[in-house]
């Protein structure tokens, strides 16, 4: 449980605005990860010890950006193990996020982790994203999951249009690492970007970035 605590102070120590509900949420998180995670692997073995560094706070690094106001819909395509869904959901326990994902056993962790949580805001779908055409959502979300042109290729017929943020125009929304230079050039976009170690000071956000296209 210390061991977690600790954990938790490296998400705590950027967001401190967590009620005690929350605060549980994301405590219970390491148990569950760690139950799940033996059945089906979702996390990488030397992640797992690092869960909320390389993934509760790297997912909440779209918090610390977007801000999300106005209860806009969220779909989160190849949302792998749950993030950066899970943890945005804790977050904001008033937007409903939609988790996708085209392989099964994936969301089966992700169905389990909600229900430990009584996470009443995660709706998830076995699918590919291009395939999801009878709903449309505010932002679309993802982590790493493919080059920049292929999420907005995906993810553009999925955003409505009229916004419900005065902030942001609906979007995508994705967190990539590396040097983005030759994907962004093949995307065709011109995305507003983020880098992450600008924000977060642990060694793990060096070369990490948001990037934001708008609708």
């Amino acid at each position: 449980m210390e061991e977690t605590q600790k954990g938790l102070e490296v998400v705590t120590k950027y967001f401190s605005e967590f009620s005690e509900k929350q605060l549980q949420q994301l405590l219970l998180l390491d148990d569950v990860y760690r139950h799940w995670n033996e059945k089906i692997n979702v996390v990488s073995r030397k992640d797992i010890d690092q869960l909320y560094e390389r993934h509760v706070l790297h997912s909440l690094a779209i918090a610390a950006v977007m801000n999300f106001t106005g209860n806009p819909d969220i779909i989160d395509i190849g949302t792998g193990g749950g993030f950066p869904g899970i943890p945005l959901a804790i977050m904001y326990p008033e937007i409903q996020f939609h988790l996708v994902d085209s392989i099964g056993k994936k969301l089966k962790v992700v169905n389990e982790v909600a229900a430990a949580l009584q996470l009443k805001n995660v709706t998830t779908r076995h699918s590919r994203a291009e395939d999801i055409t009878d709903r449309k959502f505010d932002f679309v979300v993802s982590r790493a999951v493919a080059p920049v042109k292929d999420l907005w290729r995906w993810g553009k017929p999925l955003l409505r249009d009229q916004r419900k943020m005065a902030s942001f125009k609906n979007g995508l929304v994705c967190l990539k690492g590396g040097d983005l230079t030759a994907e962004i050039a093949e995307s065709g976009l011109r995305p507003y970007t983020w880098k992450l170690d600008k924000m977060f000071e642990e060694e793990f956000f060096k070369e990490k970035y948001l990037l934001y296209c708008p609708l």
